[in-house]
């Protein structure tokens, strides 16, 4: 940059939330329209602000994107803007440094149907929109299962690889090629792209043609052949992806970076684990998170000079290191750090913020915990809440429990129900009702000293049972002492985990004279009682304690422990032993239990921290180890519409791992799933606790803590939604075609069957071609004519908007008086309107009006609510 920075003025920036996009043109930032956003050009660089609504204004992201085929100069220009408009607002936006086919996930979330790079730029005289312009002629390489991208190739069938998708563009025609190895997710966001190129570039007035099996698409592989020739020899194997596996992605280091005259210092402080007390405030430091990611913290007492240098020295610390020049770089502000940053880090607290739920406050010198209790009415109307409590329901179902006994279940007397072995493995199935049918979470319990015979018998043993129940149940691994929330809740409080033995009638070892057991309670939901060993040093002023002896079992409770600790010790005492009861407080033991641990020994009485992340943010990751490397793409801002069928998914939400796994998914995944999770555990950079709960969840019988994580969770889209086959019978019918011959210069179909005539819905266009199009408002689903309910979530692929309410690409963009839609059947209704989306064609007013509510609200309400209210008001 020279002295003209100075002249540089800086754009409106609105405050509102979303996307807002510039393209560096002159030098100068200029905003390109929304219909281009997700369209870049590979020689130029772009400036893209996000905008988050949050409960104190909004979180900002900045990202500076670098096309391949950019210049120095127009690099330059962006990284300064970025450094002035995060001065302009405060310096709380997250920067990052994008570069092209290298984007951060965060980066691809914003282009939910994917992103094109085009060849060119704004110099050469492209323009980034010209809607109804059908003198194209270009291929696109469309890559990616949950972010795709589409890169303009070569006009050649040396492009062409078996394992990809690749869309011919020829103006008026697209036609998506699957190789043979694709997968059905990578088809259906293939036909997404096209779909979003014909109704945004061409307004709706292009045709699409789909070629899964060229044997069976004679005539669009005669315009394929037109386009690009014969095709010689035999297609390419696809090039795997390089990304970086999970054990790159774990090795963080921590550098503080700093100049020293002319040079730049890179001292290194830490690896992994890292603790946030590492960050100095007023320090600029460097997070290397193995090569994959680059980020460049910024203390609040640093100068504003280093403040500015955060890119440059990024940039100089990727060159030192030999990293690709296309490695992506972050740069977080002290006090504003992003989720991704945060959970690098062992623990994250935030300023004056508590350990867990409630608020903190002092009993003598000890700071204690108010767990908040909550109603258990409100789980099924609000999802989130089940979530976060991590309760499936309210704990009332039936409990069986069988222990693994010769490598066979035996049942367990339910009188004992609660009490856990640690030389014992054990299964425990739970039903539920939910909408007037059973559900069933099967958890396997696994103690400490088990054998490894018994673990796999165990495994073995859920399996089967899961089978017997129509693999539907949930499936939960537990680790001795780190059960699940709702696993304690079934038991109401009578959790009691002993250290070794058996609950076998053949006990091997006699029961130790002294016991010691630590009682932990928020109530009778969240209860548990765990053996510990018999001496001083194990006492904490925190909780109750049970002392067993021959003679009696004293209560020791603690100076910080809560009322409900006490109330349920007394329970439980009552269970592991048939002595009198002795209550005693600390600080006024009789001699007689010291005596019983072995005499007196400092004991812990400081705060108990919990190993949770208060603020960790749910993470899912599409999950793959196949090719011998463990790999997950992490999907951010994820809604159900990431949940693929041929999917392993893993959600992350800290206290506890689910895996959710697709109806299509394959064997060797999902026998790889439980593996995978631990390793996701072993692998974390935070060093995560591996004995961390593991959920296995099935597609079409989620529960509540599962779905609680997702916005606007349908319950009916497995069955209401849309296989790639139906989205592709909508786009028109192909074979009826027996003559095309192609016009590559405008790329018109110049004949059809001369007694074919186009459908109802099915308008020709005005150069005669008609052929599976759209009319420019009303794109394909305005094709289907079922009035019915059934096929009312316009599940194909492009309905996961973040406000819920379906895109125009889907339904059209035109609206119509209420009087042409309340009470009017399918032939009565206006040409091209969806009859099972009717209300999406009411202007807002009317919407408003009829509703009493914004369509984005309705969207949002549960499928049978939405068809109740349009029955209601004669729009079903």
């Amino acid at each position: 940059m020279t002295d003209a920075e100075a002249d540089i003025g800086l754009p409106t920036i609105e405050r509102k939330p979303g996307l807002q996009i510039w393209t560096i043109e002159k030098m100068k930032m200029v905003p390109i329209p929304e219909k281009a956003y997700g369209s870049f050009f590979e020689g130029d660089c772009y400036i893209i602000l996000h905008n988050t609504k949050t409960p104190s204004g909004f979180a900002t992201d900045l990202h500076f994107w670098i096309g391949r085929e950019s210049s120095q100069d127009e690099q330059g220009a962006a990284a300064f803007y970025v450094t002035q408009l995060d001065d302009t607002l405060g310096g709380n936006p997250v920067q990052h440094r994008e570069a092209q086919g290298h984007e951060s996930a965060a980066f691809k979330s914003y282009f939910k149907k994917g992103i094109i790079y085009k060849k060119g730029g704004i110099a050469s005289g492209f323009k980034h929109v010209e809607t109804n312009v059908y003198n194209i002629k270009r291929l696109l390489h469309v890559k990616g299962k949950k972010h795709v991208s589409a890169t303009e190739v070569d006009l050649s069938w040396d492009s062409f690889n078996k394992g990809d998708v690749f869309l011919l563009d020829l103006g008026k025609v697209l036609i998506q090629w699957n190789g043979p190895s694709c997968n059905i997710a990578e088809k259906s966001r293939g036909m997404g792209l096209a779909r979003s190129i014909r109704d945004g570039e061409r307004g709706g007035r292009a045709q699409i043609g789909i070629i899964d099996s060229e044997k069976d698409s004679p005539d669009l592989m005669q315009i394929m052949k037109a386009a690009l020739g014969e095709r010689r020899g035999e297609l390419r194997e696809p090039t795997p992806d390089t990304k970086a596996d999970e054990l790159q992605k774990a090795n963080v280091r921590l550098y503080h970076v700093y100049e020293n005259g002319k040079d730049l210092v890179v001292q290194e402080i830490a690896t992994r684990p890292l603790t946030q007390d590492l960050l100095r405030h007023e320090d600029c430091h460097i997070l290397d998170q193995g090569g994959f990611k680059i980020y460049v913290w910024r203390g609040k007492e640093s100068s504003q000079e280093e403040k500015k240098a955060a890119f440059s020295r990024a940039v100089g610390f990727i060159q030192a290191k030999g990293y690709p020049t296309t490695t992506n770089v972050e740069v977080v502000n002290d006090g504003a750090e992003s989720a991704m940053f945060k959970q690098l880090f062992k623990k994250w607290a935030e300023k004056e913020e508590t350990q867990g739920l409630g608020k903190t406050h002092s009993v003598g010198k000890i700071a204690k915990v108010d767990q908040v209790k909550f109603d258990f009415a409100q789980l099924h109307a609000r999802p989130e809440l089940a979530a976060e409590q991590r309760m499936a329901d309210d704990a009332s179902g039936k409990v069986e429990v069988w222990r693994i006994e010769n490598l066979e279940m035996a049942p367990v007397e339910p009188r004992t129900y609660g009490q856990f072995y640690g030389g014992d493995c054990y299964l425990v199935l739970y039903t539920y009702m939910k909408s007037n049918r059973p559900h069933y979470i099967i958890y396997m319990w696994l103690g400490r000293h088990a054998s490894a015979d018994e673990i796999t018998a165990c495994a073995f043993n859920a399996v089967e049972l899961d089978r017997k129940y129509g693999d539907e149940p949930v499936q939960v691994r537990v680790t001795m002492g780190k059960e699940p929330r709702h696993f304690l809740a079934i038991f109401k409080g009578n959790v009691i985990i002993y250290e070794g033995g058996t609950s076998r009638a053949q006990k091997s070892e006699p029961e130790p004279a002294v016991r010691l057991f630590q009682v932990r309670s928020s109530g009778e939901f969240n209860t548990k009682t765990i053996e510990v060993p018999p001496r001083a040093s194990s006492l904490n002023s925190n909780d109750v304690f049970l002392l067993k002896t021959n003679q009696v079992c004293y209560l020791w409770c603690g100076k910080g422990c809560s009322g409900d600790e006490r109330e349920m010790a007394k329970t439980v005492a009552d269970i592991v032993s048939k002595r009198d009861k002795q209550t005693v407080l600390e600080g006024q033991e009789p001699a007689e239990f010291w005596l019983a641990l072995g005499g007196k020994a400092p004991y812990a009485s400081d705060k108990r921290f919990q190993d949770t992340a208060p603020n960790y943010q749910p993470r899912l990751f599409e999950c793959s180890n196949q090719t011998g490397r463990f790999i997950m793409t992490e999907i951010v801002d994820f809604c159900q519409d990431d949940l693929d069928e041929d999917d392993v998914m893993l959600l992350d939400t800290w206290e506890e791992i689910f895996l959710w796994i697709g109806k299509a998914a394959n064997n060797y995944e999902k026998s790889e799933s439980i593996s995978s999770a631990k390793e996701y555990l072993k692998s974390h950079p935070a060093g995560r606790d591996v004995a961390t709960p593991i959920i296995m969840v099935k597609q079409g019988h989620e529960p509540l803590n599962f779905t609680g994580w997702f916005a606007a969770w349908d319950p009916y889209k497995w069955s209401d939604g849309k296989s790639y086959e139906e989205m592709k019978s909508t786009l028109g019918d192909v074979s009826a075609i027996s003559e095309i011959t192609v016009d590559l210069k405008n790329a018109n179909l110049n004949s059809r069957k001369a007694n074919d005539k186009p459908t109802p819905n099915q308008a020709p266009d005005s150069t005669g071609s008609g052929f599976g199009q759209s009319p420019q408002t009303h794109p394909p689903l305005a094709h289907n004519n079922n009035s019915g309910g059934g096929s009312s979530n316009a599940s194909d692929g492009t309905n996961c908007n973040n406000n819920g309410v379906p895109s125009p690409e889907t339904l059209g963009s035109g609206t119509y008086p209420r009087e042409m839609l309340i009470n009017k059947t399918v032939d009565e209704l206006p040409e091209g309107v969806d009859p099972a989306k009717k209300e999406y064609y009411l202007s807002n007013s009317d919407f408003g009006d009829i509703f009493g509510k914004t369509k984005e609200e309705f969207y949002q309400m549960p499928k049978w609510k939405q068809q109740n209210e349009k029955k209601q008001y004669g729009l079903f």
